[in-house]
C-alpha cells in the first residue's frame, strides 16, 4: 500500500512524532488516520509503562501566581537527562502542565494524571523516548503570595506573607530557595528529626573523653545550632548576613506564614551507569 507524504505529514502535525513513526503507523492501519492515531496512543502507555522503571531526576522546577485567585503554586517535572530538560517539547509539556495545574489547583496530582495530563505525557515520552515524572506540586492559598524559580529552574520556593511588600516578599522568596530551610521557627521542627540528630550529634562525641557535663553542653550547644541553620527566622539574611530574617521581618511588621521549596531531583536515587551499561539500556528500551 502506497502512503501519500501529505497523509504522513498530516499525522506528524496531530501528534508531534517522527515522520519513519507515523507512515508506520499509516502503514499498519491501512491508511486510515484515525486509527493509527489510536493505535499509536495505546503504543504510548506501553512505551511509557516500559520506561516507568528508568529514574528521572533531571528536568524542571516551576512556579507560578494567579493573583487574581490568590494562588501560588510548585512544581516539579522530571526528566531522564539535562539534554531533554532543555528540549522544547518539554519545555512546553511543563509550561502546559503548569498552567493546567494552577487551574485545577485543589486536585491531587492523581486525579490530574486520570484526566488532561496523562495522555499529554505518555505522546511525550513516544515522542522523546524517555521517562517523564509529574512528580510534585504544592499550593498557597493566600492573599500575599510571593515566588522565586532559581536562573538555572533546579531550585524554586512559594510563600504568603502577612501584608502586602514586593521587596519583602521577593527578598524572602529567593533567601528561602538559596538557603533551604526546613520550617519557619524551631518550634516547628518536628520531635523526630530533632531526636535523630541528636542521635547523630551523640554519635560524633562519643569517643571524646572529655568529662559527662562537657559533653552534655557540646550536644546541647551543637542541637541549638542545627535548629538555628534549619529554621528561617534564625537565618542569616542571604543578601546581608549581618541580620537575621526575624530582624527583617520584624522591622517591617510582617509574619512569615508558610512556604514551600522544592529542589530538582532531592530525594530521587540516581543509578550510577558506565557509558556502555547506558548506550545498552537505551537500546533495550
Amino acid at each position: 500500500m502506497t502512503i501519500k507524504a501529505s497523509e504522513v505529514k498530516l499525522l506528524r502535525d496531530k501528534t508531534g512524532l517522527g515522520m519513519m513513526e507515523c507512515k508506520k503507523a499509516l502503514l499498519e492501519s491501512e491508511g486510515d488516520i484515525d486509527l493509527a492515531i489510536t493505535n499509536l496512543r495505546k503504543n504510548s502507555a506501553l512505551k511509557a509503562e516500559k520506561k516507568s522503571l528508568r529514574t528521572a531526576a533531571e528536568g524542571k522546577i516551576l512556579s507560578k501566581i494567579d493573583s487574581s485567585n490568590n494562588i501560588a503554586i510548585l512544581l516539579e517535572i522530571n526528566c531522564e537527562t539535562d539534554f531533554v530538560a532543555k528540549d522544547q517539547s518539554f519545555i512546553d509539556f511543563c509550561d502546559d502542565t503548569l498552567d493546567y495545574c494552577l487551574k485545577n489547583f485543589d486536585s491531587s496530582l492523581e486525579v490530574l494524571h486520570e484526566n488532561y495530563l496523562e495522555e499529554k505525557r505518555q505522546s511525550l515520552i513516544q515522542k522523546i523516548g524517555e521517562n517523564i515524572v509529574i512528580r510534585r506540586k504544592e499550593v498557597i492559598n493566600s492573599e500575599f503570595i510571593y515566588s522565586y524559580i532559581h536562573g538555572n529552574n533546579k531550585i524554586g520556593s512559594i510563600l504568603s506573607i502577612s501584608k502586602e511588600n514586593d521587596v519583602i516578599g521577593n527578598d524572602v522568596a529567593m533567601h528561602i530557595a538559596a538557603s533551604a530551610p526546613l520550617v519557619i521557627s524551631a518550634d516547628d521542627l518536628d520531635a523526630g528529626l530533632i531526636n535523630k540528630e541528636k542521635e547523630i550529634i551523640l554519635a560524633q562525641v562519643a569517643d571524646s573523653n572529655k568529662p559527662k557535663d562537657i559533653l552534655e553542653k557540646m550536644v546541647s550547644g551543637r542541637l541549638e545550632k542545627f535548629k538555628s541553620e534549619v529554621s528561617l527566622l534564625s537565618q542569616p539574611f542571604v543578601k546581608d548576613p549581618s541580620q537575621k530574617i526575624q530582624n527583617l521581618i520584624k522591622e517591617n511588621s510582617i509574619e512569615v506564614l508558610e512556604f514551600f521549596r522544592y529542589e530538582l531531583g532531592e530525594g530521587i536515587e540516581v543509578e550510577k551507569m558506565d557509558f556502555a551499561e547506558e548506550v545498552k539500556s537505551q537500546l533495550e528500551n
